[in-house]
């Protein structure tokens, strides 16, 4: 249960909007392209010198299912996927294509978020290059979807879970993943840490 008292109105503020925007949109990297590092992300450093205007990626928002219900709100910043993370009767289902991807888990200590974050974090990868922006929800923005999140900005941008809850906060001050969340995230990490060890090619970039 959350609880309103003693919270502080950047919060308060946070919990009642419907989502906020944590990645722009990123010019992407193209395969003519030989000043960029060999990398799977989106937003790998581009060369200005190329003359053409390089393709760009969708942005990346966070928000609750007020701004999954509002088409209006998705139309006007360009989101046509979905990441959806919750399980509950009330939620909308998500749809037979490949513009969501559902991930039906409670917002409890005991559930192990681990199974779902490499397939969450490819199909959101996937979305961004198309062009088109990615909303990743939950209930309420707050510790689900900003889970997720920051799992994203851990494997495609090499941040640690530290600075990415950081940056996730900076960007939507609601957000907190619970404390099972956030074991999982650090063991996450810890793991694709030790599999992407120096002398490896990288394959994501911060």
């Amino acid at each position: 249960m959350i609880r309103f008292d003693n919270m502080p109105p950047e919060v308060m503020q946070a919990m009642c909007t419907p989502m906020h925007e944590i990645l722009p949109r990123a010019a992407l990297p193209t395969a003519s392209s030989s000043s960029h590092p060999s990398s799977a992300s989106p937003y790998a450093p581009y060369s200005h010198s190329q003359q053409q205007q390089p393709p760009m990626s969708g942005a990346l928002y966070l928000g609750g299912l007020t701004a999954m219900n509002d088409p209006s709100l998705l139309r006007q910043h360009n989101i046509r996927h979905f990441v959806q993370v919750i399980e509950a009767a009330w939620a909308p289902p998500c749809r037979a294509d490949d513009t969501s991807y559902g991930i039906d888990i409670r917002d409890k200590e005991n559930v192990d978020l681990r199974p779902y974050l490499e397939g969450a974090c490819q199909y959101i990868e996937r979305s961004l290059r198309t062009g088109s922006s990615v909303l990743i929800h939950c209930q309420q923005g707050i510790s689900r979807s900003s889970a997720i999140v920051i799992a994203f900005l851990i494997r495609n941008h090499g941040m640690t879970y530290d600075s990415a809850l950081a940056y996730v906060k900076r960007k939507r001050a609601c957000v907190k993943p619970n404390p099972g969340f956030a074991r999982a995230l650090m063991e996450w990490e810890a793991a694709w840490r030790s599999s992407n060890r120096p002398g490896m090619q990288r394959r994501f970039t911060s």
